[in-house]
């Protein structure tokens, strides 16, 4: 496995980078709250060709992988942007059609299987116009009118119940429905670890510009150790993000021995990365948040905003301790009854 980035993921994270940081400043994801979209920042995205750009070849798409998806990522969770980055690029891979691929119609991925013909609290749920999701044993997409209003929630976040009635077309089985979550959970890593950078960066700014004493605070041990636990566990965080989408790029099937601590099972890995980044993020926002001590919850400090988008976009596939119990019977093997 490569560690570093080719040269065409350099390339991918410069021009994404430069997107973000020249249209979607902060400002905009603060205007955009509590919808959570901007419609007109999409219609931007759609001229990099983002949307499609994991989508196959064959379909027209950019034929890129989930470790140049992830790249794109990063770049977008460093800009918290109001857009449905994340759920489309993975709905475009598992349905390329047209309007998918060039992004006109936006797709999302429900993360649960449908209950009495209802996916519930869907990511991107209340602007996506197809969702992608398991109804009985079907893996379909459903088409049908964006509701375009979403309940309020922690992370100002696009989310909607949606019916699994509509233009309806069979995808696959349960097996096609896991693989597109466990690409979610890799590429949500990715934004996570996104969040966690930046929030790094606003906590490094402020602590050297805020003084105490005649001196920054940032000179204070006590803080320093405070931004010393998030930078590395960023820096690991990095890395497994790394590997679960080399395993998801990988034609061979993966392994999971526990015992010879050889994990190479891309479904196993995404939900590695996905809830060590969910700890990472909610890590570096809380030391962020808190050297900005009281001003780190006014709601003028940017960091508010990145504080709750890592918590809530996490939370958007259930509480990560079900989660946590799912990889663990995958590792290990479920509990068996009076065992201790």
């Amino acid at each position: 496995m490569e560690l570093g980035l080719s040269e065409d993921q350099q390339a991918i994270r410069e021009v994404f980078a430069a997107f973000f940081t020249k249209q979607s400043p902060i400002e905009v994801a603060r205007a955009a709250e509590p919808a959570g979209f901007d419609a007109a920042l999409w219609q931007r995205l759609l001229e990099t060709g983002a949307p499609g750009m994991a989508a196959p070849e064959s379909a027209g798409g950019g034929g890129a992988g989930l470790s140049e998806l992830i790249v794109a990522a990063e770049q977008f969770g460093r800009s918290i942007a109001p857009l449905p980055f994340v759920e489309h690029a993975v709905a475009a891979r598992a349905h390329p059609a047209d309007d998918l691929v060039s992004g006109e119609t936006i797709a999302t991925l429900a993360l649960a299987p449908a209950r009495d013909g209802v996916w519930s609290l869907v990511p991107a749920g209340s602007v996506a116009e197809v969702v992608l999701g398991l109804d009985g044993d079907e893996f379909v997409a459903v088409r049908s009118a964006a509701p375009g209003v979403s309940p309020r929630n922690f992370a100002d976040s696009p989310l909607a119940d949606r019916s699994t009635a509509g233009e309806r077309t069979v995808l696959g089985g349960r097996a096609e429905f896991d693989r597109a979550v466990a690409e979610w959970k890799t590429v949500t890593a990715a934004a996570l670890l996104g969040i966690a950078r930046a929030s790094l960066d606003l906590a490094l700014v402020y602590v050297n510009e805020r003084y105490q004493f005649g001196v920054p605070i940032g000179s204070f041990q006590a803080v320093q150790h405070q931004l010393a636990d998030a930078s590395i566990a960023i820096e690991g965080a990095s890395l497994l993000v790394g590997k679960a989408a080399w395993a998801g790029d990988r034609a061979e099937p993966g392994v999971v021995d526990v015992d010879d601590n050889d994990i190479t099972e891309f479904g196993a890995l995404a939900s590695m990365a996905y809830l060590y980044l969910y700890e990472t993020a909610s890590l570096a926002t809380d030391k962020a948040l808190h050297v900005h001590g009281g001003y780190g919850y006014a709601e003028e400090y940017d960091i508010q905003l990145f504080y709750r988008r890592a918590r809530g976009w996490s939370l958007v596939l259930g509480d990560p301790a079900r989660e946590a119990r799912r990889l663990a019977d995958q590792l290990f093997g479920p509990v068996t009854q009076g065992a201790h």
